[in-house]
């Protein structure tokens, strides 16, 4: 079944120009076409030149030299120099190694020629098995606080019973303590 044409709708536009279209044709017609544009809209002195200069050049210049040196020196420097300055930096940077002494304490401070050990005389008979040993808390035992009272100005830190001895059971006091 082939298709119908369908005719056009009553009122449609299509095939008519516009109004606007036609208010376009119509000036055109009557009006001479301009090949080279409009003279005298830009300026009256018909004869004048165009400028030069934009407006970007004029107001972006290239920038001025600082004043001051741009490139480095070593930049400046030949090859032959700037490999003489590296090696002055790297013996700047690296020092060489101190030669090594290989002497001892005692080579160096016991072993001198005319030196001659002596061997004090003793004033007592020591026993280190069985005498106390003399030290900072041994002298000063009187200051310390809280410890049990000592037994013997010789052996302060001997072991002692009396905490834990019950009061009647001790035999080295005469006298109780008082009661509180």
């Amino acid at each position: 079944a082939a298709m119908a044409e369908q005719p056009a709708a009553v009122g449609s536009n299509v095939g008519k120009p516009t109004l606007r279209n036609w208010v376009e044709e119509v000036s055109a017609v009557k009006r001479p076409r301009q090949r080279h544009g409009l003279k005298g809209i830009l300026t009256t002195d018909l004869e004048s030149k165009m400028e030069s200069v934009t407006t970007h050049n004029a107001a972006y210049v290239a920038p001025k030299s600082p004043g001051v040196r741009i490139r480095g020196m070593c930049l400046c420097l030949s090859p032959g120099q700037v490999k003489k300055e590296t090696e002055k930096i790297r013996a700047d940077l690296n020092p060489p190694t101190p030669k090594t002494d290989y002497c001892s304490t005692t080579r160096k401070d016991f072993c001198v020629e005319g030196f001659v050990p002596l061997k004090p005389e003793t004033t007592q008979v020591h026993d280190y098995k069985t005498h106390q040993a003399i030290t900072f808390w041994s002298e000063n035992y009187q200051q310390i606080q809280g410890v049990t009272a000592a037994q013997s100005s010789r052996a302060p830190f001997r072991k002692s019973a009396l905490f834990s001895t019950p009061i009647s059971e001790r035999l080295d006091e005469t006298d109780l303590p008082p009661d509180s």
